[in-house]
């Protein structure tokens, strides 16, 4: 592997000599994880790939900078400090973000160096046997599912385009233009997502995707041909279309998460630079897509309660299951369900002590066992909603050490899913019960997610950054509204939107442990009502146990047990009731088991 990778990396420095590709030769080379359509973004920025990636890269080869730790560069500071004055560092303008070349070229500018847009993308070039693009069906998510069409949705969005003065927008997110039209793909693993732009005008809406996809079932979905209907355009036709958007008046909303290659096309001026307005549109959900949800997450413990039940019978009579043999069981058991399309990605079942891999693998699968934690990261895709759902169990003796720390996370889970808040949050609520033991975790406490659409979806969220240098003693500093270590979702958390609530700790090498619930914002009463602006709290969705025998009472205080035993009481009533529906009564008592109030 070490070989090959050797290898790519000279063919790579050879295509970026090339006069064939770039005028003059490059001296660095930036390839992004972001993608011309905002779905790549993200990877290397939780610091739980970090131990993965120290363990596959070679050293000689590459340098892992972690980011988002303390006294590590950012690419942009690394490229200003590191490359001398006149380096030439290419980019493609199509993968890499407006928002990002922003950072590059104001770090660059003052130092010297020359960013250079390659047209032709250089990785691509040196890729041997690289998969096609794929072109699969789609399927139009009816109103029982979507509650409303995708003309009220368009009405909507242009309302928000004339608020900013805004003729035209331009959308490049695909899970923007899935939600927007109810359609949806399968192009992208487990997400269910096509690869498309959309441009909404005052009086238009034109669909870029491939033609073979246009059968006459979307077509009459779409109205195409009708007046008011979507017109409907080849994939690559984007580009000249933007273009031609400067020859009219008005302003050209293009998000900055978009392309660089085609926000550079709308002139500085008649741009619209804000997030797109199908963003917080599609993050509140509507009442049908709210109860989908919900209805979504009570399959989807039932499921996962009979893997667990499963699993632990197998434990106990000792039979063998692997990583790869226990994810494919849940997934069987997830299928039964009929709206369920796939899993929401990859299911991370897997010892902790080897958690930092993405997803089980035969080159490394292993028997699970009663001697050590046992992490469960996993979700499906359903018609009617999205799941995301992590529970750590042990089906042996946990140690202290491992309850203790669990106690701690579970204590933080709780308390935000308790927090009573106005318009935004800090996620120091999760991380205070871990920090008082001297522990933490690497990565965000939340992330947004979608009805039937990605798992992670943005704008809001509840996110992790150290300050540059960190807090240390002898240092005096302002009680005033930021927090320690967090910062604030980009965008206010707002009534209806779901949310994940996932605090957890890893200790490299030994074990990790998460507890993960997806959440509904909700608005709540308070005896007073400060600016007369209503206060949210969060309603659990994920309906599934947690597993009593890995948590140490005593560090629980009243409050935190009484959600726990109210929680327990919630799963019973409706996962409880659905398993005895369907005749799982084996499941069903393990569940009644599971769900005993905590004394």
């Amino acid at each position: 592997m070490a070989a090959g990778s050797a290898a790519v990396l000279e063919r790579l420095r050879s295509v970026m000599r090339s006069s064939k590709y770039v005028s003059e030769p490059l001296t660095a080379y930036v390839i992004p994880t972001d993608d011309a359509h905002q779905k790549g973004r993200g990877f290397g920025r939780s610091g739980r790939y970090h131990l993965q990636a120290s363990q596959e890269i070679n050293p000689d080869l590459w340098t892992l900078m972690k980011q988002g730790t303390s006294g590590v560069p950012t690419i942009e500071e690394w490229m200003s400090k590191e490359l001398e004055s006149g380096a030439r560092i290419g980019f493609d303008p199509s993968l890499t973000s407006h928002k990002v070349y922003k950072k590059y070229s104001e770090a660059t500018e003052c130092t010297g160096q020359v960013l250079v847009p390659v047209s032709v993308n250089l990785v691509d070039l040196v890729w041997d046997s690289r998969p096609a693009r794929p072109v699969n069906p789609l399927m139009v998510l009816p109103l029982q599912y979507s509650g409303h069409s995708w003309q009220e949705k368009v009405s909507d969005v242009r309302k928000k385009m004339e608020a900013r003065s805004a003729t035209s927008l331009v959308v490049t997110a695909m899970d923007e233009i899935a939600w927007l039209l109810n359609l949806r793909g399968s192009d992208i693993d487990y997400n269910p997502l096509f690869f498309s732009y959309a441009i909404i005008t005052t009086d238009t809406v034109r669909l870029y995707f491939d033609a073979d996809l246009l059968t006459d079932e979307i077509k009459e979905h779409l109205c195409v041909g009708s007046e008011g209907g979507v017109a409907t355009r080849d994939y690559s036709a984007i580009w000249d279309d933007v273009k031609s958007l400067t020859d009219s008046e008005g302003k050209i909303w293009i998000n900055s998460e978009s392309g660089q290659g085609l926000v550079s096309l709308v002139p500085k001026g008649r741009r619209v630079g804000k997030l797109s307005p199908i963003q917080l549109l599609k993050a509140v959900k509507n009442e049908t897509e709210s109860r989908g949800m919900r209805a979504a997450h009570i399959r989807d413990g039932a499921a996962l309660c009979e893997y667990l039940c499963w699993l632990e019978e197998r434990m106990k009579e000792g039979d063998t299951v692997t990583e790869i043999s226990g994810a494919d069981k849940l997934e069987t058991f997830r299928r039964r369900a009929p709206t369920m399309t796939s899993q929401r990605f990859s299911e991370l079942t897997t010892p902790p002590v080897f958690w930092p891999r993405p997803q089980p693998h035969p080159s490394t699968d292993r028997s699970l066992s009663v001697l050590e934690l046992y992490l469960c990261d996993s979700g499906a895709q359903y018609r009617d909603g999205t799941t995301d759902v992590t529970r750590t169990v042990h089906f042996g003796t946990p140690t202290a050490q491992e309850k203790e720390a669990f106690t701690c996370v579970l204590k933080g889970h709780i308390d935000l899913c308790s927090l009573v808040f106005p318009n935004k949050t800090h996620e120091a609520i999760a991380r205070a019960p871990l920090w008082t033991a001297g522990l933490d975790y690497r990565h965000g406490t939340g992330h947004g997610v979608g009805s039937f659409l990605c798992v992670h979806e943005g704008p809001m969220g509840i996110h992790f950054r150290p300050y540059p240098e960190g807090i240390e003693a002898g240092m005096f500093m302002s009680d005033g509204p930021q927090s320690v270590g967090s910062r604030p979702s980009p965008e206010p958390l707002q009534a209806s939107m779901f949310i994940s609530d996932e605090p957890g700790y890893y200790e490299d090498g030994k074990f990790g442990i998460r507890i993960e619930n997806v959440v509904e914002i909700v608005p709540t009463t308070t005896k007073n009502n400060f600016g007369g602006t209503g206060f949210l709290t969060m309603e659990p969705v994920t309906m599934v146990p947690v597993q009593t025998k890995m948590i140490e009472p005593s560090l629980l205080n009243e409050a935190q047990i009484t959600w726990l035993n109210s929680y327990h009481t919630s799963v019973r009533e409706t996962v409880g009731t659905y398993l005895k529906e369907n005749g799982k009564d084996a499941a069903y008592r393990w569940l009644l088991r599971e769900t005993t109030p905590l004394g």
